[in-house]
């Protein structure tokens, strides 16, 4: 049942994601098409290494093949942001209210909670990572409503909820690192340390979510500084 769930919802993220970065930019048809393209071929790799047990502890070496796939997607991702114009364009092109309420599925962190409760995950990973992901998702739907409505009043708290977001992530892939099984610089030990992320419908997160959550936290963090540029000066002249 709880696997169920988390196919369910590491499905449903990852289509709202591309739903709305797709629907809501200023990207060419073509553009559009390539990337969800993209898109579904990374998402069927990832599915078929874990069918066939390449994430499992020790598969890849002594690197968990869980942070090769998101170190992997980061230079895809982080490759196009900083090389390609177009795609970096496309994605300051969506609204920023979009984009903070993307953040709203992180509220699915309980899971990690959840898993650690029936003995999948251990400590600190599971706490840290699961209870951040859910202040991250409550505190983006409030956020996303005033963003819509006064962009400028609430852009230092985006900032600071911005800030909190990445942090969060960072945070959670160090401790994952450090608790996988197999891999010679473990430091938390207890078992089963973060088997059950290496293992399908889960591996979908560090390996497809996580990279893409940077990438959004990277976007809106542009598009902050493009806003608060302008009133910073304009408080200068005054």
């Amino acid at each position: 049942m709880i696997n169920l769930i988390g196919w369910l919802f590491g499905a449903s993220v990852y289509v709202a994601m591309l739903g709305v970065v797709l629907s809501l930019s200023t990207a060419s048809a073509l553009q559009k098409w390539i990337t969800f393209i993209v898109a579904l071929g990374w998402g069927a790799l990832i599915i078929a290494v874990g069918t066939l047990g390449g994430f499992a502890p020790g598969a890849a070496g002594p690197v968990p093949g869980p942070g090769l796939a998101l170190v992997g997607l980061m230079a895809l991702l982080f490759g196009g942001w900083f090389l390609v114009p177009q795609f970096r364009a496309a994605l300051l092109s969506v609204p920023l209210p979009a984009l903070v309420a993307l953040n709203v599925g992180r509220i699915g962190g309980i899971m990690f909670i959840v898993l650690a409760a029936n003995g999948r995950l251990s400590a600190p990973f599971a706490p840290s990572a699961g209870w951040g992901d859910v202040i991250t998702g409550v505190a983006a739907i409030p956020l996303a409503l005033m963003a819509r409505r006064d962009l400028a009043r609430v852009a230092t708290p985006l900032a600071l909820w911005n800030a909190f977001g990445i942090l969060d992530l960072v945070v959670a892939v160090s401790l994952g690192m450090l608790s996988a099984p197999g891999t010679p610089f473990r430091v938390f030990t207890d078992e089963p340390g973060t088997t059950a992320m290496g293992q399908l419908p889960w591996v979908m997160i560090p390996s497809i979510l996580v990279p893409i959550y940077l990438l959004i936290h990277l976007t809106i963090a542009t598009k902050l500084r493009s806003i608060r540029r302008p009133a910073a000066a304009a408080a200068t002249t005054a």
